[in-house]
């Protein structure tokens, strides 16, 4: 189920002023800065979105970094091991051969002709057909073990170049990440020390308002006021957490993201969830919005690329944006796409 909250436009005096607003952008040159405070927030909300849409990236290709380097290593082990095993075989075949070599490679049948002991004419036959049966083994143990060193290897080849390419890719989530914080943060740095004071004030007026047409859609009249055990366990962890610094990427035990925040508070409780708020998005049990309960997830914005824990009573903690810290906040106060439930 999908919610919009529609804050924006509610009042008379926002509505003028964002049109003022408005109007005066397209008076603009292209690629003019912002210049009043809706402005301003609209364009930090832009670069703080596509910083966090890059993040989630990051975080996503991150973990599969690490699951490529494990393997590459195991992959590298095996390779080892049947480096090893060529070795030992080769070896043996060798002994092997030599053997024959130094028996004249004497028919079984010839030797009992030949023998003046009949019965010990035929152990040694036996003897030398249990050698030949080693030998043809040793033979096909050596060839199975090439082919497994071939396979080996080019599966650890394979795993290099994939790993080699994700890690590019990394580098280009890092360098849009600190692109956009950098841009956010210099059109912050323009503004005085009373239009702080504003911006801020105007984002607090615009997540109220959002909140109280949520909650006046009757939306929590059913919701669950009581969590699950374990859901009771994340929202303690996540309360703990309170006040720590948002860092992109991160997930704790000093900052976080916001999957980072989520991911771990279920974790504490016992259950393993995924690492990004897409991927809970797609894999968790998702429950309808009017019933969610403390310690579901609330999935935010139209390509879930952010998430938060709700509380109950309408609230939720999150890790907002860089520069923000682990916060309790109004869960209407964004767009919210959808609620899923870890332990469902």
């Amino acid at each position: 189920m999908r919610q919009i909250p529609g804050a924006h436009g509610r009042r008379t005096a926002a509505v003028v002023t964002l049109a003022l607003a408005l109007t005066a952008t397209l008076h603009q040159p292209a690629g003019a800065e912002p210049q009043s405070l809706p402005e301003v927030r609209a364009e930090l909300d832009r670069l703080y979105h596509q910083a966090e849409v890059a993040t989630e990236k990051y975080n996503a290709l991150d973990g599969k970094v690490t699951r490529q380097e494990k393997r590459l290593g195991t992959l590298r082990t095996q390779v080892t091991s049947a480096e090893r095993k060529l070795r030992r075989l080769t070896g043996l075949a060798g002994a092997a051969a030599r053997s024959q070599y130094r028996g004249g490679a004497v028919p079984a049948e010839v030797q009992f002709a030949l023998a003046g002991d009949p019965e010990r004419a035929l152990d040694n036959a036996s003897l030398a057909r249990q050698a030949q049966l080693a030998t043809n083994r040793r033979i096909k143990a050596l060839s199975l073990a090439e082919e497994e060193l071939r396979t080996r290897g080019d599966e650890a080849a394979d795993e290099l170049k994939r790993l080699r390419r994700n890690r590019g890719s990394l580098d280009s989530h890092r360098r849009t990440i600190r692109t956009r914080i950098g841009a956010a943060r210099r059109v912050e740095s323009r503004l005085e020390q009373k239009q702080r004071r504003e911006l801020a004030a105007l984002e607090r007026r615009t997540a109220d308002e959002a909140q109280a047409e949520w909650v006046r859609s009757g939306v929590l009249d059913s919701a669950g006021t009581e969590g699950s055990t374990a859901g009771r366990e994340a929202v303690a962890f996540a309360t703990g957490e309170l006040g720590k610094p948002y860092v992109w990427g991160a997930e704790g035990p000093d900052s976080y993201d916001c999957s980072g925040l989520t991911s771990q508070a279920w974790l504490a409780a016992g259950v393993v969830i995924p690492r990004t708020s897409q991927e809970q998005w797609r894999l968790l049990h998702r429950v309808p919005v009017t019933k969610m309960r403390p310690g579901d997830l609330i999935i935010y914005n139209a390509d879930a690329s952010h998430v938060s824990l709700y509380i109950g009573d309408g609230r939720m903690i999150h890790a907002p944006r860089p520069g923000r810290h682990v916060t309790e906040a109004p869960a209407g106060s964004m767009e919210i796409l959808g609620v899923v439930r870890p332990d469902a």
